[in-house]
């Protein structure tokens, strides 16, 4: 083991050993080399006269670049050609920080890492798979869940799925079956909480979050450490009565056996989904934070090096901008407009005979849990005869993205969808 990763696993050892333990082999083996990235933040901080350290090419003062490119684009130069660090710019991780905070008051005054970026969401996720998953541990999540988890945890880092009913009798969070699950388990477990859900579209009330967040001390108290995942991928669309911050802040601080995770980023809640642009932060003490960002920035010089300097310049002006808190007020609005339209579409009562559906209540979707019908059949029919697209998650239930079509049409939308239903009972 090279002596930098026996360095900082030493200290986090002293400071925590329970999130020590939760290290996968690989997150125990992981450090940020003192290599060319590290060498060249020096020389940028004292190498006054000339700079000949780091992979880029230099012209006039400024990084070399194409004309027809830099005439595209409304930034300077040095804000786009040259590499962002592993850990991203360090000025938007500052102001998605203070974002955070602003937006999470349960987050302050915790012992919170600085959000380290990623290449969005996945790579977040995958992240922590690798540092915190071996082969045959076990990630507790819901039912429905986001299909993309299996190949993140099962298929590349050899975890294994433990699920639970997403919902009560009452159409709340199944918080029993949450801590009947968790009790089953030993020594360590991968909790992943996603809310807004997706395929549901499911945020649990304050209660139940506070209920979620006590079954997790009493998991911990019972000696399981438990590293807990908050994808908070659609955070802020909430359009009723739900918890309006991340579980994230509830959980930091509570345990020494709970490591929360958060991992969020601009792209779903700020429209930019193609910027790639996400968030890993961290709730732990001083030392094992920065053990932790340091294996963080490991992985990331290991595969991408680092994440786009163009995408976090444009996220960062984005979030600095006065037009900032207005514009993402108007889109919400219409967000919420859809969600709200497609409940009182769905308040039909003839729809009962073909389908019921899940709660939602935030987010981009929502679920139909068809009755008698497959949901695969289903989905190819609508595509082949109608030319509506929808997503089978499972033989019973079928995920629509209301996000995605304008208030304008949502009845007609689900007058399709009913009308391949009873094509198929005929």
């Amino acid at each position: 083991m090279n002596a930098l990763a026996v360095q900082l696993n030493e200290k986090m050892q002293q400071e925590n050993p329970a999130i020590f333990d939760m290290l996968s082999d690989l997150g125990q083996n992981l450090y940020y080399p003192k290599g060319i990235l590290s060498q060249s933040a020096e020389a940028g901080a004292k190498a006054h006269r000339f700079n000949a350290t780091i992979g880029i090419a230099i012209e006039n003062g400024e990084p070399m670049h194409f004309r027809h490119i830099q005439e595209k684009l409304a930034y300077k130069a040095k804000d786009i050609f040259p590499y962002a660090p592993p850990q991203g710019s360090q000025a938007l991780r500052l102001k998605w920080q203070e974002k955070q905070l602003a937006e999470n008051p349960s987050m302050q005054n915790k012992s919170i890492g600085l959000p380290i970026v990623t290449n969005a969401l996945t790579h977040g996720l995958s992240i922590i798979a690798d540092l915190f998953v071996n082969p045959g541990d076990v990630l507790v999540t819901t039912e429905q869940y986001w299909g993309n988890y299996n190949t993140v945890f099962q298929v590349r880092r050899g975890g294994k799925v433990a699920t639970f009913p997403l919902f009560n009798e009452e159409g709340g969070f199944h918080v029993e079956a949450f801590r009947e699950t968790l009790a089953k388990q030993t020594d360590k477990a991968i909790v992943l909480l996603n809310f807004p859900n997706n395929p549901t579209g499911f945020t649990p009330s304050v209660q139940d979050a506070e209920a979620i967040v006590e079954a997790l001390i009493e998991a911990a108290e019972n000696g399981l450490k438990l590293v807990v995942l908050l994808d908070d991928a659609y955070f802020g669309l909430f359009y009723e009565d739900t918890i309006k911050e991340s579980i994230f802040g509830l959980l930091a601080d509570t345990h020494p056996n709970i490591l929360p995770v958060k991992i969020d980023g601009a792209t779903k809640e700020n429209y930019v989904w193609g910027l790639r642009v996400g968030f890993i932060t961290y709730a732990a003490t001083p030392a094992v934070l920065d053990g932790l960002e340091q294996k963080t920035k490991g992985i990331i010089r290991g595969t991408i090096s680092s994440g786009p300097s163009l995408s976090q310049t444009i996220i960062l002006e984005s979030l600095q901008s006065p037009d900032f808190q207005k514009e993402k007020e108007e889109k919400f609005q219409i967000m919420k407009g859809r969600a709200v339209k497609t409940k009182q579409v769905l308040a039909n009562e003839k729809f009962a005979d073909v389908w019921t559906y899940y709660p939602f209540n935030s987010g981009y979707f929502m679920c139909l849990k068809l009755n008698n019908l497959d949901a695969e059949t289903l989905r190819l029919h609508l595509l082949d005869q109608y030319g509506v697209g929808v997503i089978a998650s499972n033989n019973t239930d079928i995920r629509v993205a209301f996000s995605c079509v304008e208030e304008s049409d949502i009845e007609e939308l689900f007058e399709l969808i009913y009308r391949g239903c009873t094509d198929l009972i005929k």
